[in-house]
């Protein structure tokens, strides 16, 4: 099957990332929210992200003009109905995403194909709950979606191959490199990442280092780009706990368990980056270790 034109529920960090590199690659992009106010500032990021590239080279700006044009919002669901592939990027909440497809497929024509950038939930079980199972898969693009070459591809037990052959090679126009993982929680990436960062957070709550030692010690010592702690607040902490509540649940083994300091965060509403504390606050000039 032939993907044109690309349906993207959730104008958010993800949804936002994954419109912009859509539309650079060729795609006419749909981009929904709840209001319409969401859906602008979506569009901004994208703006403003195009133009960071620019500013590196990367784009021109004649590739940034037409792809903004190939981008409109869609404050309602019933404007996707003729799109190939929706693509929902909305909360990770498993409840959510239900709610938005149990809406999005009676709009959708019979042929389009719906993905889910969920990072963690099982595809065939979300796929059970859509009149479209065939035609379901997950589509997992990595933060921030333009600069990450990384799209996990999850088959659900109903997947058919037409619908894996089409997602591949939709990856790969977009620039991007597939990973193939069966549907299990978590997929790769996150079955791996989570639990480090959750160790991390032990390490934190029983006193073994304080964030900053924490994060040098893994920055110069493993020789990682970026802190646990660090990447867990560009991550989001709500996003980190929802993850290993997943694998909690889906594995039933101990060493899965959420540690009760990320726990404490996201229930104070330290989220990291996006609500200004976390295992640092960003409220000053420069970020400080709030342990």
């Amino acid at each position: 099957m032939k993907i044109g034109k690309i349906g993207i529920i959730g104008a958010g960090q993800m949804g936002n990332g994954i419109a912009h590199v859509c539309a650079l690659a060729g795609f006419d992009v749909l981009i929904n929210d709840l209001t319409q106010d969401r859906i602008d500032q979506g569009l901004d990021a994208v703006r403003h992200n195009l133009h960071r590239q620019a500013a590196r080279g990367q784009v021109t700006d004649a590739e940034i003009e037409a792809a903004l044009k190939r981008i409109k919002p869609a404050l309602s669901l019933d404007a996707l109905g003729d799109v190939d592939l929706a693509i929902e990027a909305a909360t990770e909440n498993e409840q959510v995403k239900r709610r938005i497809f149990a809406d999005l497929c009676p709009k959708l024509k019979p042929s389009a194909i719906v993905a889910s950038n969920t990072s963690s939930i099982s595809i065939t079980r979300l796929a059970a709950s859509t009149d479209r199972p065939e035609r379901f898969i997950g589509l997992h693009f990595m933060n921030p979606v333009p600069v990450m070459k990384l799209v996990e591809l999850i088959r659900g037990i109903a997947t058919e191959d037409e619908t894996f052959q089409t997602a591949v090679e939709f990856v790969k126009v977009l620039g991007k490199t597939a990973a193939n993982s069966e549907d299990f929680p978590a997929f790769i990436v996150n079955r791996i990442l989570l639990p480090m960062i959750n160790e991390a957070v032990y390490t934190l709550y029983e006193g073994v280092g304080n964030v900053e030692a924490i994060d040098t010690a893994m920055r110069l010592g493993a020789n990682h780009p970026m802190g646990p702690l660090q990447l867990a607040d560009f991550i989001g902490l709500d996003t980190c706990l929802s993850v290993m509540q997943v694998l909690y649940e889906g594995l039933a083994d101990s060493k899965y368990r959420p540690c009760p300091l990320l726990v404490k965060y996201v229930e104070a509403g330290w989220l990291g980056r996006k609500s200004q504390r976390g295992f640092y606050d960003y409220r000053g000039e420069k970020p400080v270790p709030t342990r």
